[in-house]
């Protein structure tokens, strides 16, 4: 069976069920398909807005380095992977990362493993734009997100 796999940075909106349909419609080998979905919260109303941005170019390579890594570690059959940037609101999406497989542990290792390493090595930074219109702050690197990358490394 042949690979699908799509890698994209944008400032539109998705819509997950369309990336279901592009991985799976045709395709009787999938034999899973795991999805996830990052929103932006509103930090128990703290927040009006997230604004992220990337490094154009290299933020995409890096996502295609990520997903290729995955394919090959977890005999994906298919795995889109979209980020968006700009101001995102409280409730909009901002990442999706959908895997197919013939197995389903392998299509929730693979998703998994996309989102350990997307939060950790691929170049996107986040500012919060705070509800009562003070400053915000750039959103620093967290401590548990390295180590459920290195979780993989260690495998």
């Amino acid at each position: 069976m042949s690979l699908t796999l799509h890698i994209a940075v944008q400032y539109e909106d998705f819509d997950p069920a369309v990336e279901a349909s592009r991985l799976t419609d045709g395709r009787t080998g999938v034999g899973a398909l795991v999805q996830f979905t990052g929103f932006c919260r509103d930090e128990g109303g703290r927040l009006s807005a997230l604004e992220l941005e990337h490094y154009p170019g290299m933020a995409e390579a890096e996502l295609q380095r990520i997903a290729e890594d995955a394919v090959g570690r977890f005999s994906l059959i298919g795995l889109s992977v979209i980020h968006r940037y700009g101001k995102i609101m409280p409730g909009e999406r901002i990442v999706l990362v959908s895997a197919t497989a013939s197995h389903r542990q392998a299509a929730f290792d693979g998703a998994n493993y996309v989102m350990d390493f997307l939060k950790t090595a691929a170049p996107f930074w986040k500012k919060e734009h705070n509800a009562d219109g003070s400053r915000g702050e750039w959103v620093a690197a967290k401590d548990e997100d390295d180590s459920a990358r290195d979780k993989w490394v260690k495998e």
